[in-house]
């Protein structure tokens, strides 16, 4: 069963969609501009849309990563800064003063920007609303369209990974 396109679905996922993407670039004109394109993307192949193979939000979800996956490769190739690393630089608690800590502070950005791109995407995402953007389970929950238990099986299950990753055991 095919359903029109109408104002009510872009109310409903607008919010979901630009904090998703807010939260993987952390650029608030750039975040309009890639909702606008998501929107319009979703508008022009509605009628493409099968409700037997997925629901609506998940459809929006995935154009929603596609259209981010392509303006993050699209910048990468221009040597533009956009990615976690340089996400993870800009932390409110990172101390801008150059002296020691902050040398070792870097270096732990770094080797924790190496072991969040070891991650599966979702669990990535969650790693990045959760500590970074503040959200609470249950906000990643609505914004990604997945309960909040599952919410917290993938965080826990993330967090264990990450600390295998960073805190190998000693042999």
């Amino acid at each position: 069963m095919k359903t029109e396109f109408d104002e009510s679905i872009y109310i409903e996922y607008r919010g979901k969609v630009f904090n998703y993407i807010i939260s993987r670039i952390n650029n608030r004109h750039d975040a309009e501009d890639l909702v606008s394109a998501v929107f319009l993307k979703v508008m022009s192949s509605f009628d493409s849309y099968d409700s037997s193979k997925a629901s609506v939000s998940t459809w929006i979800y995935t154009i929603t990563q596609n259209t981010l996956r392509d303006y993050l490769r699209k910048h990468k190739a221009q040597n533009t800064h956009v990615g976690y690393s340089e996400n993870l630089e800009t932390l409110p608690f990172i101390d801008e003063r150059v002296n020691g800590d902050t040398i070792v502070r870097e270096e732990e950005l770094e080797q924790l920007a190496g072991a969040l791109e070891q991650l599966s995407e979702r669990e990535r995402d969650i790693i990045i609303l959760r500590y970074y953007k503040g959200f609470h389970p249950k906000q990643i929950a609505e914004t990604m369209n997945i309960s909040y238990a599952n919410v917290r099986f993938i965080n826990h299950r993330a967090i264990t990974k990450l600390r295998e990753i960073l805190l190998p055991a000693a042999d």
